[in-house]
């Protein structure tokens, strides 16, 4: 085998895999709105020994009165210290949590699947050129 075929094959193995979890992405999405409890989650700062930046992490309390913390797929502006954020988890598994707006739904899927796609399309194009 040579560097090439094996980088080939890479290229397909991650572009599948992203296309698979960006498929499970939307999967999970589409239960939330189905399905989902929606609540109010409140954004805390966590920093992690080592790091040299703070990790947004959204806190809200389930139909329990638990509390449940996550870390949104997508970080960035809107997301200052104690911003409130619309969050909908499913009520069997509120760890599957998501921020409930366009940007925090729709990142994580576009990203999966632009980046699949792009790994596939560039492995196509080494097959067809060789």
């Amino acid at each position: 085998m040579t560097g090439e075929t094996i980088g080939i094959g890479l290229a397909v193995l991650v572009g599948l895999v992203s296309l698979w979890a960006g498929a499970r992405e939307a999967r999970l999405q589409m239960r939330l709105s189905r399905n989902g409890v929606y609540a109010e989650g409140v954004v805390h700062q966590e920093h992690r020994p080592g790091d040299d930046y703070s990790t947004p992490v959204i806190e809200f309390t389930d139909r329990q009165g638990r509390p449940v913390r996550f870390r949104p797929a997508a970080t960035g502006t809107g997301l200052a210290l104690g911003t409130h954020v619309p969050v909908v988890y499913l009520p069997e598994r509120p760890e599957s949590a998501r921020a409930f707006t366009r940007k925090y739904r729709l990142s994580p899927m576009v990203g999966l699947f632009f980046g699949g796609m792009l790994l596939l399309g560039v492995a196509l194009g080494c097959v067809l050129t060789r």
